[in-house]
């Protein structure tokens, strides 16, 4: 690859920066290799720091209307403290393990609509700038995928994903965003519900699953809506039945939503899956945009994305140019 950008901030003629990825998605929690590639301007310097900025494209609302911002969901510093000498070549390894809640941009190699990015920041002599930005894929864990593909197999069908800027209450979420994926239920259950947003809060210990039902039907008031939150295991992936555990699931949120419709208490669910109801929340968020336009069948939840790879490479770029001074700093310094 070729040294995509010259650090502005640092002045003509400074140091170029390329940072190149593992191919291939990584995971939610799991590990993240590569390198930086640096070379040297036309006098030598001392480079400070090297961070590398976990960011994202999300759905932020406004007094009006909803529009998108960038936000920092992690740090991490992979170097620094050394000279780069005029003209130099110097290459930085680097492996960073990346929040168990990153969402997911893909599956089964189809991509969802979430943005995601890895932007190299140095720092020489006080001077900053975000000098190389590259997209990143993050496939689902295990649970979450075989989650997704009992959806398919029971016939619901992927609508769209996208980014939230909020919180959900009630829950253990720990970036500034959340993941929704919207899914379209089957013929019998249409009447009922509209459409249900799925959302994994993934930790060590297990997989938190937020399912909330027809948010856009009018019986919710916006950030009052009734949540449903239910946990399953890292472990029960080989083993679980899937497709009864979120058959489950589903018959406890469709007559939830009929019963607060009506209205009525819910009852509780005591289920003997890997999976256990956490009671009702409310999210603190704001509401869904659809993203990316999908159609809906099969296995996988049917899911065709948006844009091709390549076109995700071609405009990650461009979805976050610009966006330097709305960055919600929402990591941690590593």
């Amino acid at each position: 690859m070729v040294f995509k950008k010259l650090l502005g901030a640092l002045g003509v003629g400074g140091p170029s920066v390329d940072t190149v990825l593992q191919p291939g998605p990584a995971l939610p929690g799991g590990t993240l290799s590569g390198e930086v590639r640096l070379r040297g301007g036309g006098t030598d310097a001392t480079v400070d720091r090297i961070t590398l900025l976990l960011v994202a494209r999300v759905e932020r609302e406004g007094q009006d209307e909803e529009d998108e911002a960038t936000a920092v969901l992690d740090r991490f510093t992979v170097g620094g403290g050394f000279r780069l000498a005029e003209e130099a070549e110097h290459t930085v390894p680097f492996t960073v393990t990346l929040p168990w809640e990153t969402p997911i941009t893909e599956l089964h190699g189809q991509h969802l609509g979430p943005v995601l990015g890895i932007r190299t920041e140095l720092e020489i002599a006080g001077a900053r700038d975000k000098g190389d930005l590259d997209a990143l894929a993050v496939a689902p864990l295990p649970a979450q995928e075989a989650i997704l593909e009992a959806f398919g197999q029971l016939g619901y069908a992927f609508k769209s994903a996208d980014l939230e800027l909020g919180h959900i209450r009630g829950t253990g979420q720990q970036l500034p965003c959340y993941q929704e994926i919207e899914i379209l239920p089957p013929a019998g259950h249409a009447g009922a519900v509209n459409e249900i947003e799925v959302t994994f809060l993934a930790a060590p210990g297990g997989l938190e699953v937020v399912i909330e039902a027809d948010k856009r039907g009018g019986l919710f008031s916006e950030g009052h809506d009734t949540v449903h939150r239910f946990t399953a295991s890292h472990h029960a992936a080989p083993q679980a039945d899937w497709n009864a555990l979120v058959d489950g699931w589903l018959k406890e949120v469709v007559a939830g939503h009929a019963a607060y419709a009506a209205p009525a208490p819910y009852g509780s669910h005591h289920g003997e899956h890997p999976g256990h109801h956490h009671g009702d929340g409310h999210r603190s968020g704001p509401g869904t945009g659809a993203v990316v336009a999908g159609v809906a069948a099969g296995v996988a939840v049917g899911v065709v994305g948006g844009m091709v790879a390549a076109e995700v490479v071609d405009e990650i770029g461009d979805a976050f140019e610009g966006e330097e001074e709305d960055e919600e700093d929402g990591g941690d310094e590593g």
